[in-house]
């Protein structure tokens, strides 16, 4: 169940996955030295450039076509907003609750402590099922 909803996320909707690594380098490249230790640094600045480019919005449609191609039903139609989207220090976690149980995505951008770039396509994505 996880790895095929991993792998219609990463076969049709990579450039939607590779405009969030395109928001993490822009707030990567404020950080002085390429690190910083500082949270805020990090998830508002994210944050706001995800919403600038549209991509939390292309986010919640890949995933809930992931999710529909995949055969699951959802009992409403996600949002860009928590619980469904949210921007966390290491990336973006999608999150789906489904009759066998919660679903969650995970699109690891950055590393912690301290706070750097990383991550790359396809091993930045996991997908795992964290029963109900």
């Amino acid at each position: 169940m996880t790895e095929r909803l991993r792998r219609r996320l990463l076969d049709a909707h990579r450039p939607t996955l590779g405009t969030v690594f395109d928001c993490a380098d822009a707030v990567a490249a404020s950080f002085d030295g390429g690190t910083t230790t500082e949270r805020e640094r990090v998830v508002p600045p994210f944050r706001t450039v995800l919403r600038e480019a549209d991509a939390l919005e292309a986010l919640v449609g890949a995933w809930a076509e992931s999710l529909s191609h995949a055969g699951y039903e959802l009992p409403a139609r996600p949002v860009a907003e928590p619980p469904y989207v949210v921007v966390t220090s290491v990336g973006v976690v999608l999150r789906a609750t489904v009759s066998e149980g919660r679903l969650v995505a995970t699109l690891r951008t950055f590393d912690v402590d301290p706070y750097e770039r990383a991550g790359t396509l396809p091993e930045a994505l996991t997908v795992e099922h964290r029963g109900r």
